[in-house]
């Protein structure tokens, strides 16, 4: 099955009914917590600031004289997707870049050793220009890793341009080398973002939109912390969406130290996943955007194909419509990968079910708390307990009592006064 496609034969879900309440704080708390791991607008003047001063120095290099043109953000960055770090001590975000060439670029790279020849021209030029500047550098397959200050880490991979007048997409594909193959393959991240894009603009059907909206305004006045109003939540589900289960891979999965095999899934994995998901289901009509997230995560394995191998295992395919031939599950088709995804996606659907049952039955911050920790990190948890004090302290004494915790009331009044303060 093509991903990011927009029509379905799956089942619909049957939908699990949660209170409308208790959908609306979920959502708050989810929303809230992807809020809280998102780049402050100083981080982000701080990534287009320093890739750009990287694209102007690349595109003045001897090695790329006339043939280098842009150097462009693409990935989670471009999606709306960005996530802190899977390593918690970090501060810094990371970032893909793409450093594009022209097509004439091919004639001096495509010989038989061009790709390598790519990567070595790419690194030579950005450790003169980590030298000038006091950064680190790594060396990669398909791209140079450069560490900005702060933490920041960005991927640069060079991409030879080589539209096409057919496909999908066809006018912004690309040829990236691979050091290890020694070869060139075909990528596409503008194209990916459109794909992506056009997704997220399919408009969700809610049957009690209304009534969520409501439930959601009374969640915004307990002021835990703030956020937009409900059409702008609704209108970024699928970015919101991806986040919350990027976040949820990092914590299960932690940080692979020691020569350890990462077995985490991929972001473009999951992304197309939830993208695919998203396309198929956000028309379907749900209760809330819970019920939607619930449905969405729950069949997010209906959308790749697996086919028996004679060894009793699987290959796995999920297809790249921005480009051609490219399986962006390439990357899972070990028994050890496939399996540490089976057992994630069981993780979160019952962490996600935990926390919804928790907030049905009223259950205090003592035991949201704890969950909400396990499934998205102390970072996430120590945010909203923080928020939840000042919170109780400010409003206490205007004759308010937030309450945080569960679905019953989000704010009470003590009695009645005439001021209303900033």
């Amino acid at each position: 099955m093509a991903a990011l496609s927009y029509y379905s034969t799956y089942p619909p879900i049957l939908g699990r009914r949660a209170s409308t309440r208790s959908s609306a704080r979920l959502f708050y708390l989810v929303d809230a917590i992807g809020r809280l791991h998102e780049p402050t607008q100083t981080q982000l003047d701080a990534l287009e600031s320093s890739y750009l001063s990287t694209g102007e120095f690349l595109a003045e290099c001897p090695e790329f004289t006339g043939q280098l043109h842009e150097v462009h953000s693409h990935g989670s960055r471009q999606l709306g997707t960005l996530v802190r770090p899977r390593d918690e001590s970090r501060e810094g975000f990371d970032i893909d870049l793409t450093a594009r060439l022209i097509p004439a670029a091919m004639g001096k790279y495509e010989a038989p050793n061009g790709p390598v020849r790519l990567l070595n021209d790419l690194h030579a030029a950005v450790e003169r220009y980590a030298k000038a500047h006091g950064l680190g550098i790594q060396r990669w397959e398909r791209c140079v890793t450069l560490e900005y200050a702060g933490g920041m880490f960005a991927d640069i991979a060079p991409v030879i341009d080589a539209p096409l007048q057919f496909g999908l997409y066809g006018d912004t594909l690309g040829r990236i080398p691979d050091r290890d193959k020694r070869l060139y393959e075909l990528t596409n991240p503008r194209g990916y973002a459109k794909g992506f894009d056009k997704a997220a603009a399919i408009s969700p059907v809610f049957t009690s939109s209304l009534a969520f909206s409501e439930a959601l305004s009374m969640e915004k006045r307990a002021d835990v912390v703030p956020l937009p109003d409900s059409q702008e939540v609704f209108s970024r589900l699928l970015s919101r969406l991806v986040q919350l289960l990027k976040l949820h891979r990092n914590v299960a999965f932690g940080q692979a130290i020691g020569g350890v095999d990462d077995l985490a899934p991929s972001s473009i994995f999951i992304t197309t996943l939830a993208a695919a998901a998203y396309a198929v289901q956000a028309p379907r009509p749900h209760d809330s955007p819970l019920e939607l997230l619930l449905d969405i995560v729950e069949t997010l394995p209906d959308y790749f194909e697996r086919t028996p191998l004679p060894n009793g295992g699987e290959h796995w395919m999920l297809a790249n419509p921005s480009a051609p031939g490219e399986n962006l599950a390439s990357g899972m088709n070990t028994p050890a990968r496939q399996a540490a995804f089976n057992s994630w996606h069981g993780l979160i659907n019952k962490q996600l079910t935990d926390i919804v049952d928790a907030i049905e039955r009223n259950a205090g911050m003592d035991v949201l708390l704890p969950k909400l920790e396990a499934a998205f990190g102390k970072r996430a948890a120590h945010a909203i307990r923080d928020e939840e004090a000042r919170q109780r302290q400010s409003t206490t004494s205007i004759g308010r009592v937030a309450l945080v915790s569960a679905g019953a009331a989000i704010a009470t009044t003590a009695r009645a006064h005439t001021f209303f303060g900033d």
